[in-house]
């Protein structure tokens, strides 16, 4: 058995809303009364009516100002609104209908008429809630369907990630020393890729990206790459040959990211000052990410050990950082850097070289 419609009658004069009442409950309807308009605006949300039939000529509040205000209100716009009135000037309809009236119903009621309006206006309010249901079902639908989305691309995007540290460290996996150095200078350039302004896409395209910046290393003679001392110039120039020959195998990928990552490769042993390899690009023209990979890719060496060198202190290793503001290093790049400190020591303290573990919790970082 269907739940029984619900009208509100709104009328000051009392044997107008037993007339209305008794006109009413033979329909099969649920009948609210309200003697005026302040107490239908205060039981409209408790009684939740299907359709109101609103007097006109009410004294304080009249039924204008009471259509006007569910109207403006989300959760009783949608009740159509009868207006009874005995006025017949089109101005006075006209201003009804302004007001938010859906539909008229003339005093003195006719039984018939009445029964016509409700029926009809029952009608409207069945199509609206239809539609208000269809649409918070359709949105509850795709909040769910969103939130899975976003589950599953967060899992593929901890797994490519997971994936990526791992084959990067294939290109340094011979250097005991360097253990998770790609975690490090990887969110070492992220967080200062994000004090820097850059969006969140950008930002973890740098994450994504950086961790193969020395991906050429492959191509790199162990007796050259493993060397214990210091390297001689014809050396330092096959070891110079890596940023070409990450550049080369990462070309071409239809990934943007791994497009990134050949610009990073090629590019972030090049200097402010034009003096870096391979190409000698200056200032601006070496792109940004290649700029902010520098710095976190330097200073994960600085205080790293090394096949060729012991770590270097904070101190020191900040002291090399300024003294290249201006000539290896961007100067913003290095304000960002100093500026996210705090960060950056974290991310040293966690990713240790001695924590190998660490490589099983990259997916989702």
């Amino acid at each position: 058995m269907g739940k029984k419609p619900r009208i509100m009658v709104v009328d000051d004069e009392e044997r107008n809303l037993r007339l209305m009442e008794a006109l009413l409950l033979p329909l099969g309807c649920d009948v609210v009364l309200a003697k005026n308009g302040e107490e239908a605006l205060r039981q409209v949300p408790e009684s939740r009516p299907d359709v109101i039939l609103l007097d006109v000529m009410m004294p304080g509040m009249d039924g204008f100002e009471v259509a006007k205000r569910l109207k403006e209100d989300e959760e009783t716009r949608i009740i159509p609104i009868v207006m009874v009135t005995s006025l017949k000037e089109v101005e006075a309809r006209v201003r009804a209908l302004d007001a938010g009236a859906d539909d008229f119903l003339t005093k003195p009621v006719d039984r018939i008429e009445l029964r016509a309006r409700v029926q009809s206006s029952l009608k409207v309010k069945a199509y609206y809630d239809h539609m208000r249901n269809y649409q918070e079902a359709l949105e509850t639908e795709v909040s769910r369907r969103t939130g899975q989305l976003r589950r599953a691309l967060e899992k593929i995007k901890g797994a490519s990630l997971d994936t990526i540290h791992r084959l990067s460290r294939a290109a340094e996996y011979k250097d005991e020393d360097t253990g998770a150095h790609i975690l490090r200078m990887s969110n070492y350039s992220a967080a200062v890729a994000r004090r820097m302004g850059l969006n969140d896409r950008v930002v973890d395209s740098i994450l994504y990206s950086a961790p193969m910046h020395d991906v050429g290393k492959i191509g790199i003679p162990d007796r050259i790459l493993l060397k214990p001392g210091r390297l001689t110039p014809d050396e330092c120039e096959i070891m110079k040959e890596h940023a070409a020959i990450g550049g080369r195998i990462l070309a071409g990928a239809a990934a943007g990211f791994i497009g990134l990552a050949e610009v990073i490769a090629r590019t972030h042993h090049e200097k402010w000052d034009g003096s870096g390899y391979p190409k000698g690009l200056k200032g601006k023209e070496i792109p940004l990410a290649g700029r902010i990979v520098a710095i976190g890719d330097v200073f994960d060496a600085l205080t790293s050990k090394r096949p060729y060198k012991a770590a270097f202190s904070l101190e020191k290793s900040y002291g090399i950082i300024r003294e290249g503001r201006g000539s290896h290093f961007d100067p913003d790049v290095v304000d960002a850097f100093f500026a996210v400190e705090d960060e950056v020591l974290a991310i040293k303290a966690k990713y240790k070289d001695e924590q190998e573990s660490l490589l099983l919790q990259t997916a989702g970082k």
